[in-house]
């Protein structure tokens, strides 16, 4: 299964949430498989996926807010791990597709094959952290704590095409749809 599957996977359960994802690749995928006004597509800012998603959960506490993000850009901003944590908004689910590779800049590989992405959100001390095999997801969104889960697939990147919209235009009608 490569990340598109799995972004269809995760978009089977999403009804009214937020959607934040990751740069490049993912938000092309996701722009593809089922755009919305509450998705944000991410066109740069590699890392900052969570960061958006946690500002929103902070500042929406009755909004649910998913964030779409990758294994890559998880290891470019490690301190958003104890950050979430420690603000642990109970809306907010963090979903880490981790396909071992850095998909949007060439599909170098990343180090998940040595680090356990589940292991260190429980070290830095989510308790709810889990892979996605292993959860029903739309309980998770509905949790009373952050959620940090991991959905592992193989690397590679779809012929989804370039998102048609502007940044500016992207950011306007999401800002319109959570008003």
């Amino acid at each position: 299964m490569k990340r598109r599957d799995a972004i269809k996977d995760i978009m089977k359960s999403i009804e009214d949430e937020i959607v934040v994802c990751n740069i490049g690749f993912p938000s092309r995928e996701l722009y593809d498989i089922q755009d919305r006004d509450k998705n944000f597509y991410m066109i740069g800012s590699m890392g900052l996926a969570s960061s958006i998603g946690l500002g929103l959960a902070l500042a929406k506490p009755n909004e649910d807010v998913v964030v779409i993000d990758g294994d890559g850009s998880l290891l470019m901003n490690m301190g958003s791990l104890a950050t979430i944590f420690a603000n642990n908004p109970r809306n907010l689910t963090w979903i880490v597709i981790d396909n071992g590779a850095y998909g949007s800049t060439g599909n170098q590989d990343t180090y998940t094959q040595e680090i356990d992405l589940v292991d260190v959100a429980r070290g830095v001390g989510f308790k709810n952290s889990y892979y996605f095999e292993d959860v029903n997801l739309k309980e998770f969104i509905k949790s009373d704590d952050a959620s940090f889960i991991v959905y592992n697939c193989e690397p590679g990147n779809s012929t989804a095409p370039i998102i048609d919209l502007s940044p500016i235009a992207i950011k306007n009608r999401f800002m319109k749809s959570i008003e």
